[in-house]
């Protein structure tokens, strides 16, 4: 390890599921790391997390209290700041300046910085995200199952979302908003699979004790349901990526950033993980992915510090 106090072999941006395993494997590999992060998560509306084997119903604030414990463990370091540049040295590796003030220096850095889900404007829609107005089925579906939902429609998701639905409710109510006609084979599909279809543009949600009754329509009608799934559009937290050149890739839901199989993005050096590289990522593959970087990490500096000594020794 490098005996500098601003020098690591890893600066982590971010401290998420897929940050914190990334930092959890090089810190068991006896690197120095540094994971720096601004403390919002994408999931900190959610009461709880689903689908995380061991992990299944925890709530994320917990989750991430425990995987920072875990790290810390192992030295890995964390700073509750932010990341403001990352700047090439010239030779390889980067200089990071935190929003403290505070630079260091990075063999290798990693961004874990998630995404940003983009809401439909609807108002009522942002206060109620994550509790009664949900996006993701396998997250959320089996603890609202047998509910009455509702599906707003969007470019994001078009009828899929309300067809996938049915598993977990066979009342489920398709509101198009101000998305194009449904077509007729869109119509057939939803007519057997059960789904209502609700005309007219929303103009907000029914609340009544501090949960959702309905969602309104422009025309004053209101129809009752417990539960709106909303396909959010979404958006990387990709500008120290951008500022750096990193390639990107054209998906669904928007540009992303390009990375192989391990994280590794278009600048050597430089990874990114979870969902800062992958809008359908859940917790469970953020944390499989951030792994996948931090084995890779050590590995590639492992054989580089020895092609190193053995061009020195014939030097």
């Amino acid at each position: 390890m490098n005996s500098n106090n601003s020098a690591y072999d890893v600066v982590v941006v971010g401290g998420g599921a897929a940050g914190l395993s990334a930092g959890l494997v090089l810190g068991r590999s006896r690197r120095r790391v540094l994971i720096v992060d601004a403390g919002e998560p994408r999931n900190a509306p959610a009461a709880h997390m689903q689908g995380y084997l061991s992990r299944d119903g925890m709530p994320p604030a917990e989750f991430l209290t425990e995987g920072r414990r875990e790290v810390q463990a192992y030295g890995v370091e964390i700073a509750d700041d932010r990341v403001r540049a990352v700047r090439p040295d010239g030779a390889g590796e980067f200089e990071v300046d935190l929003g403290n003030g505070r630079g260091v220096h990075a063999r290798r850095v990693v961004v874990a910085t998630g995404l940003v889900d983009d809401l439909p404007d609807v108002p009522g829609l942002a206060e109620r995200w994550g509790r009664d107005v949900l996006h993701c089925p396998y997250c959320h579906g089996y603890e609202v199952r047998d509910q009455a939902f509702g599906v707003l429609a969007s470019p994001v998701s078009g009828i899929h979302q309300a067809l996938l639905i049915t598993q977990w409710s066979k009342d489920v109510t398709l509101f198009p908003h101000t998305e194009p006609e449904l077509s007729a084979d869109d119509r057939e599909k939803l007519d057997v699979a059960g789904v209502t279809v609700a005309e007219g543009a929303v103009s907000g949600l029914a609340v009544e004790d501090d949960r959702l009754a309905g969602v309104r329509l422009a025309d004053g009608r209101v129809v009752p349901r417990s539960v709106l799934f909303v396909g959010a559009g979404t958006r990387p937290r990709d500008e120290l990526l951008d500022r750096l050149g990193a390639d990107t890739r054209d998906t669904p839901f928007g540009p992303y950033p390009a990375v192989d199989a391990d994280g590794r993005t278009s600048v050597p050096g430089v990874w990114a993980v979870g969902n800062a590289a992958g809008p359908k990522v859940q917790v469970i593959n953020a944390a499989a992915a951030g792994y996948q970087a931090g084995l890779m990490i050590n590995n590639e500096l492992v054989l580089a510090d020895i092609d190193a000594g053995v061009k020195s020794r014939r030097a």
